[in-house]
C-alpha cells in the first residue's frame, strides 16, 4: 500500500520567511518598484529574483563613501533555447536603450541583459513578455529554463518530443501566482501561446499528497522550492545539455517506428559549490527508473514535491536535491517519489554512450532547410572593432524573420533557413567578421567558457569573462611551443 509522505519540521532560514510573506512573489518588489530608488532593499531583492532578475553593482564604479553603481540583470524563461524573431530584435533593442549594448547567452540556453536602471526595469520586462518571451522563474527558488537539445532536426521525431516536452513541462512547473503581470504589465494577461490540455489537467491532479492545499500556489505553496530546480529533456545518446547535471533529466524513448514511449528518468545532479566550504560539491545525476509518457507529468511533479518537502530550508549551502538524493541514497528517494507517485517506477530502459556535440556551421535540417551553428566566445554578442557580432545577427533577423536556438554551450543556431538565403547570410556574416566554418575556429577557443564574473556579479571572487582571451592565448602559446 502506497503511503502518504510526511514532510519533517524544519527550522527555516531567512528567506523562507521573505518568501512565505511575499504575498505570492509580490512584495516588497511591487511597493519598492514604485520608490524613486536607485536600488531595491536586501528583502525586495531575493523574491525580484523569481521575476527573472538580479541586483548587481559595477564594482569597477565603487568609490569609499559613494552609494554603489547599481544596475540589474535580466534573464529570459526560454525552454530548448528558442528564441523567436521579434523576441530577438527586442532584445537587440533592449541592449542598445537601456543595458550595456550586448547581449549574453547563457548555459541553460537563456538571453541575459546586463546594465539595466531601476527606472527601466518595468518597460524591459514589460518588452520582453509583449514579444513572446518571459523572465519568470528564470532565477530564484523555483524551476529554471527547461533545456533541450538546440538542433532542429526535422527529420527526427525523437527531437521533435525533446523540444515539445521540454515546453510542457516548463508550463506544468510555471508558478501560478498572479504576481508576475500584476507589477511588470499593471494586471494584463498576456498570453503568448495555448498551454497543452494534458498539461493543465495534470496541473490539477492532486496526487497522493504532491500538491498542497494552497490555492494560489497548489504545487509550491506560499514557500516555493528550497533552492532553484533545474530540468531537461533529451534524446538517447545526445548530451548537448548535460543531461547528469540537473536536477531532473528525461531521455526520449521511442519505438521502432519512432513514436514516443517513454522517458528514462535521472535525478540529483549539479554542478554548484560554494568556495572554501567542502561540505558542498557537484554531484552527478543518478539513473532512478523508467516512465510511460501518460505518466511523465506526475512524475515530474512528484520529485518536485520530494524536493519541496524533505530539501534542506535551514540551510540553502545544503538545499539543493543533489544533497537529498546524497544524503538519503538512491533507493529512499526513488522509494519516496513512488508513494507520491502512487506507483512504482520501472527499471530504465537500455542507452547507448552519451556524447557532446556543438552543432556549429552550416548544416541540413533534414526536411530540405539548413541551419548555421555560430560559435559566441563565452556568449557574449557585441560589435567590437572589426567583429561586429551584434550587427550581423540583427540584419539576418530583420531581413529573413528567422527563429534562433540557444545551445548550452553559451552559442546558437539559426535555422529554418531556405537555402536560396544562404548565400546572402554568409555574405553578412563575412561582411561582420563571424567565423561560421569549426574548423576554422581554435579548439581551445571553441570548447572554452566563462562566466561574467566581475565586475556584475555578486557572488565573483575573480576574474572570468574579460582575462578568458588573454588566458587563452598563454595557453595556445604552451601548445604551440610543446
Amino acid at each position: 500500500m502506497v503511503k502518504t509522505p510526511t514532510p519533517p519540521v524544519q527550522k527555516l532560514s531567512k528567506v523562507e520567511g521573505l518568501k512565505e510573506r511575499s504575498n505570492y512573489l509580490r512584495e516588497p518588489v511591487a511597493t519598492e518598484l514604485l520608490q524613486d530608488t536607485r536600488c531595491f532593499t536586501e528583502d525586495a531583492t531575493q523574491i525580484l529574483k523569481f521575476h527573472g532578475s538580479y541586483q548587481q553593482d559595477n564594482r569597477d564604479n565603487r568609490v569609499k563613501g559613494q552609494e554603489k553603481d547599481y544596475q540589474f540583470m535580466l534573464r529570459t524563461r526560454s525552454p530548448g533555447g528558442f528564441i523567436p524573431p521579434q523576441l530577438y530584435l527586442t532584445f537587440d533593442n533592449l541592449a542598445e536603450e537601456y543595458g550595456n549594448k550586448t547581449i549574453r547567452v547563457t548555459t541553460r540556453q537563456g538571453f541575459q541583459l546586463h546594465g539595466i536602471l531601476k527606472k527601466n526595469l518595468k518597460a524591459s520586462i514589460a518588452a520582453i513578455i509583449k514579444s513572446m518571451g518571459s523572465t519568470l522563474g528564470a532565477c530564484g527558488d523555483i524551476n529554471r529554463n527547461v533545456m533541450a537539445p538546440p538542433v532542429p532536426y526535422k527529420n527526427r521525431r525523437d527531437y521533435e518530443y525533446a523540444w515539445e516536452y521540454a515546453d510542457n513541462i516548463a508550463d506544468l512547473l510555471t508558478p501560478q501566482t498572479g504576481a508576475y503581470y500584476e507589477i511588470w504589465l499593471d494586471g494584463e494577461k498576456f498570453v503568448s501561446g495555448e498551454e497543452d490540455p494534458e498539461v493543465k489537467a495534470a496541473r490539477q491532479r492532486p496526487g497522493n499528497g504532491i500538491n498542497t492545499s494552497d490555492p494560489h500556489e497548489p504545487l509550491y505553496g506560499d514557500r516555493y522550492m528550497p533552492r532553484k530546480f533545474k530540468c531537461a529533456v533529451t534524446v538517447p545518446g545526445d548530451n548537448s545539455i548535460d543531461l547528469y547535471s540537473q536536477d531532473v533529466s528525461l531521455v526520449v524513448i521511442s519505438n521502432a517506428n519512432g513514436e514516443l514511449e517513454g522517458f528514462n528518468v535521472f535525478a540529483g545532479g549539479g554542478l554548484g559549490r560554494t568556495h572554501n566550504k567542502e561540505e558542498t560539491f557537484p554531484r552527478l545525476a543518478d539513473p532512478i527508473g523508467y516512465v510511460d509518457k501518460a505518466d511523465v507529468y506526475d512524475l515530474v511533479k512528484a520529485i518536485l514535491a520530494t524536493q519541496r518537502d524533505y530539501g534542506d530550508r535551514t540551510n540553502r549551502r545544503h538545499a539543493r536535491m543533489k544533497y537529498l538524493l546524497e544524503d538519503w541514497g538512491v533507493e529512499k528517494f526513488r522509494s519516496t517519489v513512488e508513494d507520491y507517485f502512487g506507483k512504482s517506477l520501472a527499471a530504465s530502459k537500455d542507452l547507448p554512450p552519451f556524447k557532446y556535440e556543438d552543432f556549429l556551421g552550416w548544416q541540413e535540417q533534414g526536411d530540405g532547410k539548413l541551419f548555421v551553428g555560430i560559435s559566441i566566445d563565452s556568449g557574449r554578442i557585441l560589435d567590437q572593432g572589426s567583429f561586429l557580432l551584434r550587427t550581423a545577427l540583427r540584419e539576418i533577423v530583420q531581413q529573413f524573420n528567422l527563429p534562433i536556438r540557444l545551445t548550452a554551450h553559451q552559442n546558437l543556431l539559426i535555422y529554418e533557413i531556405e537555402p536560396g538565403q544562404r548565400t546572402a547570410i554568409q555574405a553578412i556574416l563575412d561582411r561582420c567578421g563571424v567565423q561560421v566554418d569549426p574548423d576554422g575556429i581554435a579548439p581551445l577557443v571553441r570548447y572554452s567558457m566563462a562566466c561574467p564574473a566581475l565586475p556584475t556579479c555578486g557572488l565573483a571572487i575573480t576574474e572570468s569573462e574579460r582575462v578568458m582571451p588573454s588566458i587563452l592565448d598563454r595557453i595556445q602559446a604552451l601548445l604551440d611551443k610543446l
